[in-house]
């Protein structure tokens, strides 16, 4: 029997790769839901190829468009997911969530209900409004696995009792660009030199985070959440490779170790096929990195937005999406040449300093509403600041 799944993000790197794996098999899936933002283009070509009936496209413009193009009626288009209930008359198999951004939460909170398994790409989501994904997990006995490779990792290498035996988790950073860059000359580095990550192929803005280790801060407070953990346990480690990608230690003497290459699929790959029967294309082991291991700390001077961790507070609070909020904001101003790489540093750790923002550190998300509120709020007060 077919399983069913829906993708959320569709289009994007994550949707992509998925749409690739399943375009493999596709006698075992049946694609029951595409998203997408605005690119109705992708969208309709991959409804072509699955024979998918339901799409959802969020953008006004492009969902008109969209409308016009489906004069036989072939295809149900929606502008929101509002309209999940008349899509799904029961739990489907599998969902994949990878929109980008803060507005991937509703989604997977909308989706959660729906799904008897949500693979979740979106690092915002969980970093905002974990505490709300966990209620809605525990409501609706819906299985939760993570797709960033460093928590898929941590993810495949527990068993079922060893989550309360965990003595240190560590996730591993590349370094980025910069990791061989004096202090001085990545001062005033160029958007096209800071995007341009060795090991691996992501956009923009997440090529920025990884240049300035923020991606490596969200990281830490992702595996606090998803694995119920102090920060005292979660740990960063320098390794140029990106071939081991977390490492978890157990209070029974045991150092489990997972590697893999620097490819996004293996991760999803394994979100979706819950046996090892299926082979995936894959290169052989890597012997020479392996011997090659050279883990490291992180050099705070370098990558002074690692010393945020400290002022993250141990459980899910609003001040998270206040961090995201300035992060997001002082990124694209660097991305448009607005100020140069050191001023984006100094501005992100000065203004998630601000008393104004630490005061959402003591405060837990309700709901959904008062994140996004939260959200445009810190968007505005940045603005009148005139920085």
């Amino acid at each position: 029997m077919k399983k069913k799944i829906a993708i959320l993000g569709s289009t994007g790197s994550i949707g992509k790769s998925l749409i690739n794996i399943i375009k493999n098999d596709k006698k075992n899936f049946d694609i029951v839901l595409l998203t997408a933002e605005k690119n109705y283009k992708s969208l309709l070509k991959q409804a072509k190829i699955f024979n998918v009936k339901n799409l959802i496209i969020s953008d006004k413009k492009s969902f008109n468009i969209l409308k016009k193009k489906n004069l036989n009626n072939k295809y149900k288009i929606f502008n929101n997911l509002k309209s999940l209930n008349k899509i799904f008359k029961k739990k489907i198999d599998y969902t994949m969530s990878s929109i980008s951004g803060l507005q991937g939460l509703q989604p997977t909170l909308d989706m959660i209900k729906y799904s008897k398994k949500i693979a979740v790409a979106n690092k915002e989501a969980i970093i905002c409004g974990w505490n709300l994904i966990d209620k809605a997990l525990k409501k609706n006995k819906t299985e939760f696995i993570p797709v960033d490779s460093e928590h898929f990792s941590i993810w495949s290498l527990l068993n079922k009792d060893e989550a309360g035996i965990i003595e240190k988790v560590y996730i591993t950073a590349s370094g980025g660009p910069f990791l061989k860059w004096s202090k001085n000359k990545i001062k005033n580095v160029s958007p096209e030199k800071a995007i341009k990550h060795p090991n691996w192929s992501m956009g923009k803005k997440i090529s920025i985070d990884s240049a300035s280790m923020m991606n490596k801060v969200f990281e830490v407070i992702e595996t606090q959440r998803i694995f119920n953990l102090p920060k005292s346990k979660v740990n960063i480690l320098i390794h140029e490779k990106s071939y081991v990608h977390a490492i978890v230690e157990l209070k029974n003497g045991l150092k489990k170790i997972l590697a893999h290459d620097t490819n996004m699929t293996i991760p999803i790959f394994n979100t979706i096929y819950s046996s090892n029967k299926r082979k995936i294309k894959n290169k052989i082991l890597n012997i020479e990195n392996l011997n090659n291991l050279n883990f490291k700390l992180v050099d705070k001077k370098k990558f002074p937005l690692i010393k945020i961790l400290k002022n993250i507070p141990e459980f899910n609070s609003l001040f998270e999406t206040a961090l995201i909020t300035i992060n997001d904001y002082f990124v694209y101003e660097f991305l448009n040449k607005k100020i140069n790489f050191e001023k984006m540093i100094f501005l992100i750790n000065k203004i998630s300093n601000l008393r104004e923002f630490q005061k959402f550190k003591k405060i837990k998300p309700k709901n959904i509403k008062e994140i996004y509120n939260l959200r445009d709020y810190v968007s505005f007060k940045i603005k009148s600041l005139g920085i």
